[in-house]
């Protein structure tokens, strides 16, 4: 058409390969748009009117956008040919340009699927509490890696792939020292998934790092636990799987967290009981001596027997759970009476005042059975004796 009409043979050539460049061009932004602005929609609102929500996660715009992308690459690869099928080299160099494009936008892909991932996994019931952040990052890395290694390829030739692969093979202790934390995170995050070690909300201690409070995230290299003080503390999640830490998880699952402590008894308190305090234990209704008519009781023991009553019936502790009252070794500071319960609400706060609640009355009943704490003399006792 050139041609006829009047236009030389040079110009008439290079305005055909502008005309067929600019088709090119037109074709793919017209496919794109119809991918964007007819079909992603229509998978939108096909996926907004079914009853499960993951399908809204795969469907959302940044992963319609990254396969979108996808569009332009191929479009051009196919049809460049017919604008330089006369011109190889340039070919050669514009449709590697194509490749190196079409794996940056697949990896970029990758990357945006896994996030979906992600956001579907957090709103699983069983899959929210596991660790696969780490996973998720341990697979975008794999990817960004091949891609370089496939963009190298393409570059230098795809003949010469085998020889990046086989040179990456020789350089791999220099690779695994680049990405030991990686690696250890990605063995470390399956162990945890695995045997169920850690879940994103746990409340962990691990002295050894300073860290006691709760798991704010779990990735490829770091664990974050935001501490009661509201610090954060960031650990290596492979120091999880070789150390030791303590993850409370199982108390506040099971509905009772423990209280576990003593009072120290002065031994010289600890004696029998006579007739005129059983019979004054037994008018307050007090568990007492009224079955020990026929052996003598020990104040000791009727106090402990009092401590489990009022453990049994008092508001808060938990009814379900191991209620015990025990002497412990006799030491030089006193003998210990422990007492072992738990207490309904696991939330610190309500436990520290249910706690507090039971040894404060403990400790003023304490004298009613002629027992009395002890205490090591201090400045004021000694003055007292001098």
């Amino acid at each position: 058409m050139l041609r006829e009409a009047g236009v030389g043979e040079a110009y008439a050539e290079q305005g055909a390969r502008i005309v067929v460049m600019a088709a090119i061009l037109l074709v793919s932004w017209i496919v794109v748009r119809i991918f964007r602005y007819l079909l992603v929609p229509a998978l939108q609102r096909f996926s907004s009117q079914t009853k499960v929500t993951w399908d809204d996660h795969l469907f959302k715009d940044k992963v319609m956008h990254g396969i979108g992308r996808l569009i332009p690459p191929v479009i051009w690869y196919v049809m460049l040919p017919l604008a330089f099928g006369d011109m190889p080299r340039l070919l050669e160099v514009l449709q590697k340009g194509c490749k190196v494009y079409l794996i940056v936008v697949s990896v970029w892909l990758v990357h945006v699927f896994l996030n979906a991932l992600h956001d579907i996994s957090n709103e699983h019931e069983t899959l929210r509490y596991k660790p696969l952040k780490g996973v998720y990052q341990m697979i975008t890395l794999l990817a960004v890696c091949i891609g370089g290694i496939l963009i190298v390829s393409v570059l230098i030739g795809e003949n010469n792939t085998m020889k990046i692969l086989a040179g990456l093979g020789a350089s791999a202790a220099v690779v695994m020292l680049i990405f030991k934390d990686s690696i250890l995170g990605l063995v470390a995050g399956v162990q945890l998934s695995a045997n169920d070690m850690l879940r994103p909300g746990d409340w962990i201690t691990m002295s050894k790092y300073g860290a006691d409070g709760y798991v704010t995230e779990v990735t490829l290299t770091t664990v974050k636990v935001q501490n009661f003080d509201k610090t954060i503390t960031t650990i290596p999640p492979y120091a999880l799987v070789s150390d030791s830490f303590q993850n409370w998880r199982g108390m506040r699952e099971c509905g009772g967290r423990r209280i576990k402590r003593s009072i120290l008894v002065d031994a010289d308190t600890v004696r029998f009981c006579s007739p005129e305090e059983l019979a004054r234990f037994q008018e307050k209704g007090w568990p007492g001596g009224e079955t020990e008519a026929e052996r003598p009781v020990v104040n000791l023991q009727l106090f402990r027997r009092y401590v489990r009553h009022y453990l049994k019936n008092r508001p808060g502790v938990h009814p379900g759970l191991l209620q015990m009252v025990r002497m412990l070794q006799p030491t030089p500071e006193g003998i210990p009476v422990e007492i072992y319960c738990f207490s309904e609400n696991t939330e610190w706060t309500a436990y520290e005042a249910l706690q507090d609640d039971i040894f404060d009355h403990l400790l003023a009943v304490l004298p009613e059975f002629g027992l009395r704490v002890f205490q090591r003399p201090s400045g004021r006792d000694v003055r007292s004796l001098s």
